[in-house]
Formats: C-alpha cells, sequence, structure tokens
C-alpha cells in the first residue's frame, strides 16, 4: 500500500480529498488543525495559513475535534450548529499503527437545504424500494377469508364448510370446478385460516410457465448453471414458498415431463435446483386447482396416475354458478359493492328486470362472466339502477327471445323459417369447426388447438361448452 501512495504526487493526494468530501479537517491529539483543505476554508472564511497549527475550537464554532482526538469515540451524522445554521457532520479518530494520534472531520451537509436537495433526489428511489417491496410481500400474502365465499346453495356451503375443516392440515388439497367458479380465492381462504397463514402463499398457474422456464421458475437455478443465469442464483418458487403454501392453478395443463419432477417434490419434500449440489428440505402446503376431468386425461395417459394420487388427498369441487341459482344475486351485490370502490359510484343497485335477467342466464363462464357483466352495465349506466337495456346484447336477446339463446315460437321468422340471434349462429359456427377439427386430428384435441389457432385451456372449455364428447 505505501508503495502505491508514493506513486501518488503530494498535490494529487491533495486534489483528491477536496474531491472525495467537500470539507475535510485533521487535529492531532491535542486538537490542533494540522489540515483545513480548500473547501471547509472557503466555508469558514479563514486562509490555511489562518487556520493550521490553531486550537481547532478558535477556528470552528462548537467544534468536537479534540474530544473525539482524545476519547477515540466516532461521531457520525452528528449536528452540528455553526455559522447561524446546522450541518452535518463526521468525526472519526485517527489511529496509526494501534495508536489514537488525532482526528477526521468531514461535513455531508453544510446547511439544511444541502440536506433538502439530497432528500428530494433520495426519496423518489425509496418510495421505489418501498413500492416494490411492498409489492413483493403482497405477492406473497392471501387476500381473501372465507367470509369472501358468498352463497347459500347446499352444494357451495358443502364445498365451503369442507374447506375450513381441512384447513389446519398438512395434506395436498384438490380443488376441482370450472374456470371462474372462485377456486383461487378457496386457496386464499384455506391458507388463510391455516396455521401458516403468517409464511407465504406463492401463486403458479401451471399454464401460462413455458415448459423450458418450468424448472428453472419452479426449482431455482445456482449461479452460472447455464447461460443468463443471474448473480448469485435464483430461489424457485418451492423456495420462496418454504414454510407456507404453494397454490397450484391449471394443474392439468402442467406437461408429462414436469410432472415426474412435481411428483418427486411432494414424496421426497426437497428440490433441487439446476446446476445445485444438492437437494434442499422444503415444507409446503400444496393445494391445486384445475377445471379439467383428471379422471379422464390419467386414462388418456395424459396426466400420471401416481401425481393425480399424490394431489387427491382432499377433494373440493366448486359447483359453477347455474347450479346455485339462488347465489346469483347475493354475489351480485358483493361484486356491486367492489365495483363501487373501484369506480367511485355508490348506491348502485339492480332493477327486479335485471335481476330477473341475471338469474335466468346459465353463466358458463360462472362469477368471473357475472363481473365482467356488472362491469360493462356500470361503465354505461348513468343513474344508479342497472336495467337489462345496461346489460350486454346477448343477455338481452334471451330476455326477448324467452328462453336461453333457443329460438321459441315467438321468435321472429323470415320465409318460414326462424331467425337465429348472431350468439346463436357464432355457436353453431364454432361447435361445427371443433368437431370438424377433432375428426380431422382423430380426436387429438391438442393438434386440434393448434389447426384452430386456439390454446388447449379454451378448447377444452368450449367442448365441455358445447358438450363435445371425446371423438
Amino acid at each position: 500500500m505505501k508503495g502505491l501512495l508514493e506513486l501518488i504526487p503530494p498535490d494529487w493526494l491533495e486534489e483528491v480529498i477536496n474531491l472525495a468530501a467537500e470539507c475535510t479537517v485533521v487535529v492531532n491529539h491535542k486538537g490542533t488543525i494540522l489540515y483545513l483543505n480548500h473547501a471547509y476554508c472557503d466555508f469558514l472564511k479563514v486562509s490555511p495559513d489562518e487556520a493550521i497549527g490553531r486550537p481547532v475550537q478558535e477556528i470552528i464554532e462548537n467544534s468536537r475535534m479534540q474530544i473525539v482526538a482524545k476519547t477515540g469515540k466516532a461521531e457520525v451524522a452528528s449536528i452540528h450548529p455553526i455559522n447561524g445554521s446546522e450541518m452535518i457532520a463526521n468525526r472519526y479518530p485517527l489511529y496509526v499503527k494501534g495508536q489514537l494520534v488525532g482526528a477526521v472531520g468531514t461535513v455531508m451537509f453544510r446547511n439544511p437545504q444541502e440536506w433538502l436537495d439530497y432528500s428530494r433526489k433520495l426519496q423518489p428511489l425509496m418510495d421505489e424500494l418501498n413500492y416494490y417491496k411492498n409489492r413483493y410481500e403482497n405477492e406473497l400474502q392471501s387476500k381473501y377469508h372465507f367470509g369472501d365465499l358468498i352463497g347459500e346453495s347446499r352444494k357451495f356451503i358443502e364445498a365451503k364448510h369442507l374447506a375450513k375443516r381441512v384447513s389446519e392440515s398438512h395434506s395436498a388439497i384438490l380443488l376441482l370446478g370450472e374456470s371462474g367458479t372462485g377456486k383461487e380465492l378457496f386457496a386464499h381462504a384455506i391458507h388463510q385460516t391455516s396455521g401458516r397463514k403468517h409464511l407465504p402463499f406463492m401463486r403458479i398457474n401451471c399454464a401460462s410457465i413455458p415448459e423450458h422456464l418450468f424448472e428453472s421458475e419452479i426449482f431455482g437455478y445456482e449461479e452460472g448453471s447455464f447461460t443468463g443465469a443471474k448473480k448469485g442464483g435464483k430461489k424457485g418458487k418451492f423456495e420462496l414458498a418454504n414454510g407456507g403454501t404453494i397454490f397450484l392453478d391449471e394443474i392439468g395443463d402442467l406437461p408429462l415431463q414436469m410432472q415426474s419432477k412435481l411428483l418427486r417434490v411432494l414424496q421426497e419434500r426437497e428440490i433441487e435446483r439446476i446446476g445445485g449440489r444438492g437437494p434442499i428440505k422444503i415444507d409446503v402446503r400444496v393445494i391445486a386447482a384445475t377445471h379439467r376431468r383428471l379422471e379422464t386425461m390419467v386414462e388418456e395417459g395424459s396426466f400420471r396416475k401416481d401425481l393425480y394420487y399424490r394431489l387427491n388427498v382432499i377433494k373440493i369441487e366448486i359447483p359453477p354458478l347455474r347450479d346455485r341459482k339462488e347465489d346469483i344475486l347475493p354475489v351480485s351485490t358483493l361484486l356491486l359493492r367492489k365495483l363501487e370502490g373501484k369506480f367511485h359510484h355508490y348506491g348502485l343497485k339492480l332493477s327486479e328486470e335485471a335481476a330477473a335477467l341475471l338469474e335466468e342466464h346459465d353463466w358458463p363462464g360462472n362469477i368471473r362472466e357475472l363481473e365482467n357483466v356488472l362491469e360493462r352495465a356500470v361503465n354505461v349506466l348513468d343513474g344508479l339502477t342497472i336495467f337489462p337495456e345496461h346489460m350486454p346484447l346477448y343477455l338481452q336477446s334471451e330476455e326477448n327471445n324467452g328462453t336461453r339463446g333457443v329460438p321459441s315460437s315467438s321468435a321472429k321468422h323470415f320465409m318460414g323459417e326462424p331467425i337465429r340471434t348472431l350468439k346463436e349462429s357464432v355457436c353453431d359456427a364454432e361447435k361445427a369447426a371443433i368437431i370438424g377439427a377433432l375428426k380431422m386430428t382423430g380426436g387429438n384435441r391438442a393438434k386440434a388447438a393448434r389447426l384452430l389457432g386456439i390454446g388447449k385451456t379454451s378448447l377444452y372449455d368450449k367442448c365441455k361448452l358445447y358438450s363435445i364428447e371425446k371423438m
């Protein structure tokens, strides 16, 4: 180190000190000033010749440098009244070869304005940091309780009671139900009622993670394990959820290769990062959910039987909205309260005609569709009451036809033939296209979905909607 300093000319060292700290003072063990840089001289309105060799308290008002030089105790970020203002100063004892020889002082901010200017630059960065910190923490917490699950129908109450009863268990839970029935809300409520509620709640949509990224996302990786790996590696979802609950949504869309890796995690209760040197023990409660018929997928060979039985320890079936008609209005009221806060439009209510319209619809999209319908109505609403005319056209056409999309004897006719609604015509065309694609691919739904240009999940949903069985 000594050799390196010898390479730097003395006048360079002084410039380095001037640049490194605006105001710097050095005193010996007695508190006599040995060095005062130009910035500090300008601030104090003294010359170096006037300051050097004199007691520091004579030059710097309210100085404590002489005290630090004797006690050897540092004073960091201290308020220092001087020249009618207050600056923030640091005072450090100076040790050479283990012996206290003096002290070094620096001024961080010469007045409150400098501190305010610095704070204004720093505050946006702190706000951004806190935003992402809170967002990260919120994403690992459950949001809903069983009180948020509204419904009085027998099937729904049975599902809710079973979910409550098994909340304290550590066994795996399989939630079954159509898209939009509230499977994720059930998972949130189960975690929130369990002994793990203060620990992470991690959500994974198995259908949304590309297969080539699945392993690194779920199990994590070590630094340098592949090109592009982050420095320091990365924890996987299971590791982040350790001690808490992991919710595997759309488990039926998990590729077969990944199913075997997930099965090992559930059996061994350990994961191994990509490029890792050994297994990592984990304690995670697994809740899986799907709208698929897993038993059928097991028979077809597209879902592992051993994984199915590992997940299907406790099965909870959530009924679709069409099977719980008595819950449509209570759920609508809850959704309207939610929309009131979103649109700052309070006192929303349904007219009797609109309520009857909602109760007559079959709701293939379940609660998600109901929420979208109500949100659409609020967007076009002038007052506070929702009428049928505020509803989407396909609901209004059902009311006009007197049936749920099926032409009646009162429907309009042309040349003796009934005129079908646009929705009915689109549905017929979709159904015909799906049946044609399935026949062309020998019943292979994955290939049929590619032919139709839609996802596998959408194809399964439409097959169920149109009652298209396996070809």
